[in-house]
């Protein structure tokens, strides 16, 4: 069963992406393959300035990937690269049963998001 706190994560559109403007985005694994879980990120500065996520309907996974980019948003990308799954599972405050890989793929996601910068879309002229 999920914390009461991460509960609030399931209704909530809250962070929920694809995020407009992103300049960094990242993928536990490949969409339609299986578990997955995307991050979207506007980086301003050092600073994750928003942090947006999609992956299928699973509650664990929505919860572990709402809680991440409420976590992570406002700031430093030196103190985030420092989250491990385990602080992460002990902010969602633990998954059910075979569900904790959530916790992993939402922290893959966001470490590649952040070594890789997108390039910015060119107006149409």
């Amino acid at each position: 069963m999920l914390s009461g706190f991460a509960q609030r994560f399931l209704a909530s559109p809250l962070h929920r992406g694809p995020l407009e403007s992103a300049t960094h985005y990242g993928e536990s694994d490949p969409p339609g393959e299986g578990p997955y879980v995307q991050i979207w990120l506007i980086v301003e500065g050092d600073v994750i300035a928003k942090a947006a996520f999609k992956c299928p309907g699973c509650p664990s996974s929505t919860a572990a990937s709402g809680v991440l980019c409420a976590l992570i948003t406002g700031r430093e990308i030196g103190n985030v690269l420092t989250l491990t799954e385990e602080d992460l599972m002990a902010v969602v405050g633990g998954l059910p049963d075979g569900k904790g890989h959530y916790v992993g793929r939402a922290i893959r996601a966001m470490q590649k998001a952040l070594s890789n910068r997108l390039e910015p879309a060119v107006a149409d002229e």
